[in-house]
């Protein structure tokens, strides 16, 4: 029997960081501009004045302070508070490919493996920037490697559900080993001019390697004990962007062609919803939540997983249990529960056990349980 093993992990981090407060002031000014602009109607009643940021507002609410971004400036300039990302031509790397080539040549490194090693590609995130070509084949292709490679997108949840497409490619003997990458440009998608989410998200790309425990060297990576995915239809977090908007041009403006969430619905549904699935998979590896040595959760909010934490694992969980990292890099969306896994797994002895999960819109749950070898 076939065992998938993740060899090796990557991170890309883009070097532009906008702190909270750098992001408020922009936030405000923009504020005061619309206020100003709109002082008659909003004395009339007829639209509503627009309420400034703070920073104590955003860690509390998230447990963000900062966060790293493609490009800053056109996000902290009031007049426009949308990054600036250029496009380029079509016999030039896209910026998702670029991002991808970094962290998979980490991800192989670590592995000890080379591109020779991998037979597929998986990109998997919330967002990509065209429909096709497949950005997949695009890394491949910049990496060198022979094989197959195709996109897929269950939001937040993409690297997970990329993640048991890897390991089912393995096991079943279509590929030696698999690149799974998840370049998020979140910064594309979200509304800055909104007060309840201007702060959620960052920039970043993780990369990971699934191989056969076979080609691994002794004591090498984590085995993958298995993994569970969980989806349930529901409008609470959604993104309209999509190639029928030209065939209403009416709603091209509109906000929900952005990142819209019901904030307070979707932590009180789907955190119950994400520590039953926990609790579900391991109980069917005959393991219990004392087992577990780290869980790696999807970084989108600290209260969140704070409250996941505890119900998984009956009382209140510490960083070294539930390791946060969206307070450098806010939530990457798919990426977040690989940057902490990428960040804080390498202090696991022998035998200790662990669970990435993620979870985001759909709703859509992944979890996937390993071993360190």
């Amino acid at each position: 029997m076939i065992k998938a093993v993740i060899s090796g992990t990557g991170l890309y981090t883009p070097p532009a960081i906008i702190e909270n407060d750098e992001l408020v002031e922009a936030f405000n000014q923009y504020v005061e501009m619309f206020n100003n602009e709109h002082a008659e109607q909003i004395a009339r009643g007829e639209v509503a004045a627009l309420q400034p940021s703070s920073s104590a507002f955003i860690e509390k609410a998230s447990g963000i302070k900062r966060r790293h971004v493609i490009d800053r400036d056109g996000i902290l300039d009031p007049n426009r508070m949308a990054p600036y990302i250029p496009e380029r031509s079509n016999d030039e790397p896209s910026v998702q490919c670029e991002m991808s080539v970094v962290a998979c040549k980490e991800a192989l490194a670590q592995a000890g493996k080379t591109v020779k090693d991998v037979d597929a590609v998986i990109v998997a995130c919330s967002n990509m920037q065209r429909p096709y070509p497949a950005i997949a084949i695009e890394v491949q292709e910049a990496l060198g490697i022979e094989g197959f490679a195709y996109d897929m997108n269950v939001a937040c949840s993409s690297a997970t559900f990329g993640l048991q497409a890897a390991v089912n490619s393995v096991e079943n003997g279509a590929a030696r080993s698999v690149l799974v990458v998840s370049p998020e440009i979140c910064s594309g998608h979200l509304n800055f001019r909104d007060r309840d989410s201007h702060f959620i998200f960052g920039d970043a790309c993780t990369a990971i390697l699934v191989e056969r425990e076979e080609d691994t060297q002794a004591g090498q990576g984590f085995e993958i004990l298995g993994t569970r995915l969980t989806t349930r239809f529901s409008n609470n977090i959604r993104n309209n962007f999509g190639f029928l908007n030209r065939a209403d041009e009416a709603g091209i403006g509109k906000p929900d062609k952005l990142f819209i969430q019901q904030g307070r619905k979707v932590f009180k549904e789907v955190s119950p919803l994400v520590a039953e699935t926990i609790q579900g998979h391991l109980e069917s590896l005959s393991l219990s939540p004392d087992d577990l040595t780290r869980m790696w959760l999807h970084q989108a909010n600290l209260n969140m997983n704070q409250l996941i934490a505890r119900k998984v694992l009956g009382r209140d969980a510490n960083l070294e249990e539930a390791p946060v990292i969206l307070d450098e890099y806010a939530n990457t969306s798919s990426a977040g529960s690989i940057i902490a896994f990428h960040k804080h797994k390498d202090d696991l002895k022998a035998g200790e056990l662990g669970v990435i999960c993620s979870f985001g819109a759909g709703y859509s749950i992944g979890s996937v349980v390993v071993r360190h070898r």
